[in-house]
């Protein structure tokens, strides 16, 4: 397969009446790009709209997710850059020149949506605990860890293609991996529209859930002492404190202070051990090297 040079992956679901026009504006802007349509088994024409526009199309034969939908993308494109963005117009086409002017200085540009896109006080104060706490989890400040508009080289892709989840939540653990892999990454502020047609599948309670979680085992899969060791500390701290009362108090080392402190040093060694098989896994799995 002949190599381009960027290829566009847009994951649709029932998504008829915005997706021929986003096909064609980027066709029209960037016409020798790859445009490649992810039919996430959607009941409607989306499909069909699609390819007459001018994109290639893969269908998957029922809804699998919107991760599995941009995994799928990612297998099939032949592009150097893969740049993913939404097919229900939230995200403008031509912004995608925003991102791509970065390269080849940065590894991943990602177009970070302004405050007032979310529709409610609840959502953004969600992006914000995920974003505070995936910072701390990569020591790099993400200023949009849920944005699904994005820029990111293929190797890239491919490495991190088996840690990607089926749903909502890849663009998490896609910027988590990358961060982890010494690469760097760029933050584009963009103004993301209204959806044309329906609204978001989001939840905020079940999603906030998903991608905690998410978060947690990125951070255990490759920074497992950014939990272990706050976690052996607090428990450490609780222990010395619960001491020193009862030393105070009646003038004895306790068996819950015993256990307390036993715990701790148990938990930070497991940290330890669990560190050292994620550098040795994450040396296995590196096998990229930069262009």
């Amino acid at each position: 397969m002949k190599k381009t040079e960027v290829s566009i992956i847009i994951p649709a679901y029932n998504e008829a009446q915005s997706i021929g026009e986003v096909v064609k504006k980027i066709g029209a802007l960037y016409p020798d790009f790859e445009v490649i349509v992810i039919n996430d088994g959607s009941t409607d024409d989306t499909p069909a709209i699609a390819k007459e526009a001018g994109a290639i199309v893969y269908s998957h034969p029922y809804n699998i997710g919107n991760g599995a939908a941009i995994k799928t993308g990612i297998r099939i494109a032949s592009g150097e850059i893969l740049v993913f963005m939404d097919g229900d117009g939230q995200h403008d086409p031509e912004d995608i020149a925003r991102l791509l002017k970065y390269f080849p200085a940065y590894d991943m540009v990602v177009g970070a949506r302004s405050r007032r896109h979310h529709a409610s006080w609840v959502r953004a104060l969600g992006n914000k605990i995920y974003n505070w706490l995936a910072s701390y989890v990569a020591n790099f400040h993400i200023e949009d860890l849920t944005s699904g508009f994005r820029a990111v080289r293929s190797e890239i892709a491919h490495n991190l293609l088996y840690l990607l989840p089926n749903t909502y939540s890849y663009p998490a653990t896609l910027t988590l991996g990358a961060l982890r892999g010494g690469r760097s990454i760029k933050y584009v502020l963009i103004n993301a529209r209204s959806r044309i047609t329906g609204k978001s599948n989001l939840q905020v309670a079940r999603d906030g859930v998903r991608f905690f979680m998410i978060i947690i085992r990125i951070c255990t899969l490759y920074a497992p002492l950014r939990i272990f060791l706050p976690v052996s500390l607090f428990i450490f701290g609780v222990g010395l404190s619960y001491y020193l009362f009862t030393y105070l108090i009646s003038g004895r080392f306790t068996n819950m202070s015993a256990l307390l402190f036993t715990t701790s040093v148990i938990i930070f060694m497991i940290g330890l051990v669990s560190d050292q098989i994620s550098q040795m896994r994450f040396e296995r799995s590196e096998g990229d090297k930069f262009p």
